[in-house]
């Protein structure tokens, strides 16, 4: 198994959806990047932690490369906008890449410049790519949300929206 922690605004909606994916073990929300020990929701959703919303992929590589996690990983969320998604506005919101070494980490950059150089975007990606450190697992009420909570507003207004685009371009990636 291999690991890769990503942070594209809320966790909930990459939790959901890295879940879904043929290859991937587990997924794991919660808080890596910043300076605070032991970081809670609250203090994070605050922005007293430096701490990003991420999630912690366990992933087999014979199933599913590093590189396939990149594209679906930029294809549901906005890398162009600073510290925020959506109606989502904060560092903990930043796009982000956490690796685990320096493969990842040049895979990462490699996989950047090549978005970059295609125009994908209409404007410049700020993903702040940046060694893994201390990661911290959510509280449990925050693991595998939209699935549990699937009715409550925000799913169906923000992440409702995500799962049936990644439905749509990556069925061939998904779990059977």
């Amino acid at each position: 198994m291999e690991k890769a922690i990503l942070g594209g605004g809320c966790f909930w909606c990459l939790d959901t959806i890295f879940r879904r994916l043929k290859g991937v073990e587990s997924v794991v929300s919660g808080y890596t990047g910043g300076h605070a020990t032991d970081p809670d929701y609250r203090s994070v959703c605050e922005g007293l932690t430096g701490h990003a919303e991420v999630v912690e992929i366990m992933y087999d590589p014979s199933q599913i490369r590093y590189a396939d996690l990149l594209e679906i990983f930029f294809a549901i969320h906005d890398p162009t906008t600073l510290n925020r998604q959506g109606y989502d506005t904060g560092t903990q919101y930043r796009s982000s890449i956490f690796t685990t070494d320096a493969a990842q980490e040049a895979e990462a950059r490699h996989y950047v410049a090549q978005l970059e150089a295609k125009k994908i975007f209409d404007a410049p990606i700020v993903t702040q790519i940046s060694p893994a450190g201390s990661f911290y697992p959510a509280e449990e009420e925050h693991q595998d949300y939209f699935e549990r909570h699937g009715s409550a507003p925000y799913c169906r207004i923000v992440i409702a929206p995500k799962v049936r685009k990644f439905l749509e371009i990556f069925q061939n990636k998904l779990k059977s």
